[in-house]
C-alpha cells in the first residue's frame, strides 16, 4: 500500500521556523506536500481570494519534500493543493506550528485553524497545532512531539466525520509538561481597544491593543489545561448552530405573520422574505 499522504499548511508563511517543525516531526509518517502562504497571514480567519489572481510557486525548503508558496490566504493554499497539487485526497492534513496560542475565541480568527477547518470539509482527518509562545525564538521541540504523537493515532484511528482537532502547547520546556487533557473551549475573549495617534501628515490613525480575559472558571476548558502544564486537545465541528436556542425561540417568541403562518417576523409579509 502507498504511504499516507500528509498536506502541511500554516498561516505563519512557508519560511516560519513553526512550519519547519511541523515537516520535521511528520515525515516520517507519510509522504509530506507543503502548501503554505508567501508571507504571514495570521488573524485571516476563513478568507479567501476573491477577484484577484493566486500565484503557485514550488520553493526548495524542506530536504526530499515538495512545498509550494502560494500569494493567498491559508484556506486559498488548502483550495489550490486540493485542486492542482495533490494527486489524491489527503490522509491527513497538519497546520501549523502557529507562533502563539489558538485557544479558546482565537480559533475564530485563526489562519491556522481556518486551515485545518477548510480541509476537514473537504473530508481529509484535520488538526490545528499553536505554541502559546509569540517570540521569534520560541522553541518549537514540545510542540513537535506532541505534533507527531497526534498525528500518528489520527492516522491510526482516525476522526469522526465533519471534526478536527485545535491543539495547544504552553510554553515550557518538553520535559515540564503533564501531558494532554481533552477539553472544550473556553468562554473568554479579547477587550480591545485602539489606540489612536497622528501620523506626520496630521491624519490620525489607529493600532489594535487589548487584553485576553477567561471567563471560564471550568477545570474541562482549554485555558484550564494550558495554565496548569498540559497540551490542551479540543476536538472542533463545523457546525455552528447553536442547538440550545432553538426550543428557546420556539418557546418564547412569537413567529406568527399576519396571514397566520409560522416563521414569518410579525407584519412582513412572504413576498418581503421572497417565498
Amino acid at each position: 500500500m502507498s504511504k499516507p499522504l500528509i498536506l502541511v499548511v500554516n498561516d505563519d508563511g512557508v519560511t516560519s521556523q513553526g512550519i519547519k517543525a511541523l515537516v520535521e516531526a511528520v515525515k516520517d509518517l507519510g509522504e509530506v506536500v507543503v502548501v503554505a502562504p508567501d508571507s504571514p497571514q495570521s488573524g485571516m480567519g476563513h478568507a479567501i481570494s476573491i477577484g484577484k489572481p493566486l500565484r503557485l510557486t514550488e520553493v526548495h525548503l524542506f530536504e526530499g519534500i515538495k512545498a509550494y508558496k502560494c500569494s493567498g490566504t491559508p484556506v486559498d493554499c488548502v483550495k489550490l493543493a486540493v485542486d492542482k497539487v495533490l494527486h489524491r485526497k489527503p490522509d491527513l492534513c497538519v497546520s501549523g506550528i502557529n507562533h502563539g496560542s489558538n485557544s479558546s475565541i482565537n480559533i475564530i480568527y485563526s489562519g491556522t485553524m481556518s486551515a485545518a477547518m477548510e480541509a476537514s470539509l473537504e473530508g481529509t482527518p484535520s488538526v490545528g497545532f499553536s505554541l502559546c509562545d509569540y517570540r521569534e525564538e520560541a522553541d518549537f521541540t514540545a510542540s513537535a512531539y506532541y505534533a507527531k504523537l497526534i498525528a500518528e493515532q489520527i492516522l491510526k484511528y482516525g476522526l469522526p466525520k465533519h471534526s478536527l482537532l485545535n491543539v495547544n502547547v504552553p510554553k515550557l520546556p518538553q520535559g515540564k509538561i503533564k501531558g494532554m487533557k481533552i477539553g472544550r473551549q473556553a468562554l473568554a475573549k479579547w477587550e480591545e481597544e485602539y489606540i489612536e495617534r497622528i501620523d506626520p501628515f496630521g491624519k490620525p490613525y489607529y493600532w489594535l491593543t487589548g487584553k485576553f480575559v477567561n471567563y471560564d472558571q471550568g477545570h474541562d476548558t482549554d485555558e484550564f489545561a494550558l495554565a496548569n502544564g498540559y497540551v490542551s486537545v479540543v476536538p472542533v465541528q463545523h457546525d455552528l448552530t447553536a442547538h440550545h436556542v432553538i426550543p428557546f425561540i420556539n418557546e418564547n417568541w412569537n413567529l406568527k405573520s399576519t396571514s397566520g403562518d409560522d416563521g414569518i417576523v410579525p407584519g412582513v409579509s412572504k413576498e418581503e422574505f421572497n417565498l
